[in-house]
């Protein structure tokens, strides 16, 4: 015999069967054994409790109740409880999900605990309102009732919120008609009119306002269900359907309120046709039950989708509303929250304008999905911002980022992907730090995916982290992504990633190799890669399309920090508006140029560096090694110093001031063209044209 089973001898007495195979009766196979039945025990007591909560739900006594201490697992026989008041009740575990529907009406006859316990399996598994409305009706149609009907609060309440006004409930219409073999039922007749077809085909939703002395605002604060036979339940059916939709009488409407943890939400009102068995006492209590699972479900259901709304919203807080618009490079991005049952999770993507015309590109991935991973993530994206406008090396970023994380706490762990891309230079340098590597797609159509050192996930400590430098050419387009994008349970990162390398080039040949793909319709092709089941964490999406500056639109000097280097730089400045046709732009450049540069010498050791370039807008910057940022000062009539940055200020468009790692760099603005542009004599009022 291979089982455990014991034999029978020919005594009749029982026998140890012999052991499994692979079992020799060590100490180890048997502590194997233990574990396992204690497991099975474990089981066994949790469905008696299951069933003792039923059995007390009902009115009846369960094993346990009474000096029991032995659970005894069988089949319920008989329908209705003895005449004393105490009794055994026990049932046999069915974990089927499809036992109401294997048994239909019989299993309610034959076992309601059964059936009970069952359909709240099924209304449990619910993780919204809609899943939760229908696990009712899946419950019950055909197996107790031939149609259900959901009425609930409008608007449903939240935790602990107080309810205003009258009572109003929203009605959600849920219609399960009976299977292929009740297909042939005739429909309930009342009076001329159809109820099933008028009550449940048009699919509309209406309000019910309860008012607070009505029949059904009594049976609603009751919160027993009732059949709707006698007057006074009638009415209340009444006020419910409306008087259009009169039932007959026979207990074959059965009207069953919702009560969650604090108030009542809501009713189901059970229907059976009139080929079919009325309903009788014993249903009020099942009734009873599937109302409370209802009732909790929707409960549960309502307080997780507003803890997955406040979550998602100030995950998204964190995220940028919109996308700067540096000069040299065009941006798009998206992002996707996991599937519902995921929660939110913490990826952020971000794009930082940096002096000389430079963009930081950020993406990463706080691991977990929590309201705490959400939170953690907005402060890796405020740090890296931070360090951003510091302008410090991409690898020195994810080194700080890395002890800001183990400042959080040792299990605060993220991937982090930082570039920074030159539209001068037409190059990008990359720090990773764990995350999965960016996809170039390369003007011709080829995609590639970048080889950059993987690094240690950010809060790991005690790591470096190293940069790359590579080729940015005109009309490439760079891909950053979480693994959301590329990793599922059906298919590992690795897999994925060349996915979407693939996918990248295929698109790209679709456009053609002379035209790239347009960046939102790039990025909207690479989402629709996602399958059904690829949904299970978060996705942020961040493309980069390449366009650089042209070196004919750069200009670019060193100038000694003497006193000779205004007049040079006013020199410079002049040679290049001439050679670009911008000639009308002289004065005002010649002015803001002088007083910025004589600023800069006034504390510069080293060379000052003066830069122009061309775009949709004429900007000037000067570097120079001293970190103090210059401030706009209020000056004194008799003062002959000090206005310098007010005249930047009010002829330049824009204007600001950007500490370095060695140094800073002071920048303006100026339209292209002169109609836009301020002039010196607009500052002739107010006599502002003295020496900073």
């Amino acid at each position: 015999m291979a089982g455990g089973a014991p034999q029978a001898s020919d005594t009749g007495a029982l026998v140890p069967a012999p052991l499994a195979p692979g079992i020799d009766g060590t100490d180890s196979d048997l502590d194997a054994v233990d574990q396992v039945l204690g497991r099975v025990r474990e089981a066994l007591d949790r469905e008696h409790e299951s069933i003792k909560d039923a059995a007390e739900e009902l009115g009846w006594k369960a094993a346990g109740d009474v000096g029991s201490s032995v659970v005894v697992p069988g089949e319920v026989i008989g329908r209705q409880p003895p005449d004393d008041s105490e009794g055994l009740f026990a049932t046999t575990p069915d974990n089927s999900e499809t036992s109401t529907d294997r048994t239909g009406a019989e299993l309610v006859l034959s076992n309601p605990l059964r059936f009970v316990g069952a359909a709240t399996r099924r209304i449990s598994h619910g993780i919204d309102l809609d899943e939760i409305v229908l696990g009712l009706c899946r419950a019950t149609v055909p197996a107790f009732s031939d149609a259900v009907l959901v009425y609930l609060r409008d608007p449903l309440p939240v935790g602990d919120e107080r309810p205003v006004g009258p009572v109003v409930l929203r009605l959600r219409r849920t219609e399960r008609s009976a299977r292929a073999d009740h297909a042939n039922r005739p429909a309930m007749p009342s009076r001329g009119v159809d109820p099933p077809r008028h009550l449940l085909g048009d699919g509309c939703s209406e309000l019910v306002e309860v008012r607070p002395t009505a029949p059904l605002a009594e049976v609603l604060r009751n919160v027993r269900p009732i059949f709707g036979s006698s007057p006074h339940e009638q009415s209340a059916l009444e006020g419910l359907l409306g008087r259009e939709n009169l039932f007959p009488r026979g207990r074959r409407a059965i009207l069953a309120p919702l009560r969650g943890r604090r108030r009542v939400i809501g009713s189901a009102v059970f229907l059976r046709t009139l080929d079919r068995d009325a309903f009788e006492e014993d249903d009020l209590l099942v009734a009873a039950q599937l109302g409370n699972q209802t009732a909790l479900g929707i409960d549960k259901a309502v307080l997780y989708g507003r803890e997955a709304y406040i979550a998602d919203e100030m995950q998204r807080t964190m995220l940028p509303d919109s996308l700067p618009q540096p000069t040299g490079v065009r941006l798009a991005s998206r992002y996707l929250p996991a599937a519902e049952t995921a929660r939110v999770g913490g990826d952020w993507y971000d794009a930082i304008p940096l002096p000389g015309s430079r963009v930081a590109l950020v993406v990463g991935d706080v691991m977990g999905h929590s309201m705490t991973s959400a939170a953690i993530m907005g402060q890796l994206r405020t740090t890296a911002q931070t360090l951003a406008q510091l302008d410090l090396p991409p690898a020195e970023v994810l080194h700080h980022l890395d002890e800001q994380a183990q400042r959080l706490g040792s299990d605060r762990m993220a991937t982090c992907l930082y570039a920074v891309y030159d539209p001068v230079s037409h190059r990008i340098t990359i720090a990773n730090a764990g995350h999965p590597p960016p996809v170039l797609l390369h003007p011709g159509g080829r995609a590639e995916v970048l080889r950059v050192p993987p690094g240690a996930p950010i809060g790991v400590g005690g790591v470096d982290f190293e940069a790359v430098e590579l080729d940015a050419p005109a009309g490439a387009t760079l891909l950053l992504y979480t693994d959301g994008l590329v990793e599922s349970r059906l298919r590992d990162v690795w897999t994925g990633i060349e996915q979407l390398r693939e996918r990248l080039a295929t698109t790209a040949q679709l456009t053609g190799l002379d035209h790239p793909p347009p960046l939102e319709a790039l990025c909207d092709d690479v989402l629709d890669m996602l399958g059904p089941g690829d949904r299970d964490d978060d996705i942020a999406l961040l493309a980069a399309r390449f366009e650089g500056i042209a070196p004919s639109d750069v200009a670019y000097w060193f100038l000694d920090p003497d006193d000779t280097a205004p007049g040079r730089a006013r020199r410079f400045a002049r040679q290049s508006l001439k050679r670009w046709d911008l000639e009308e732009l002289s004065d005002s450049l010649e002015l803001l140029v002088s007083e910025v540069v004589t600023n800069a010498i006034r504390y510069a050791e080293q060379p000052v560096v003066l830069r122009l370039l061309r775009t949709d807008v004429l900007r000037c910057e000067v570097g120079d090694d001293s970190p103090q940022l210059p401030r706009q000062r209020q000056a004194w009539d008799r003062d002959e110093a000090g206005r310098g940055l007010y005249v930047v200020n009010r002829l330049a468009r824009r204007w600001g001031a950007t500490r370095l790692s060695n140094g800073k760099v002071v920048w303006f603005e100026l339209p292209l063209s002169i109609e836009t542009a301020a002039t010196p004599d607009h500052l002739d009022a107010e006599g502002a044209t003295g020496p900073s």
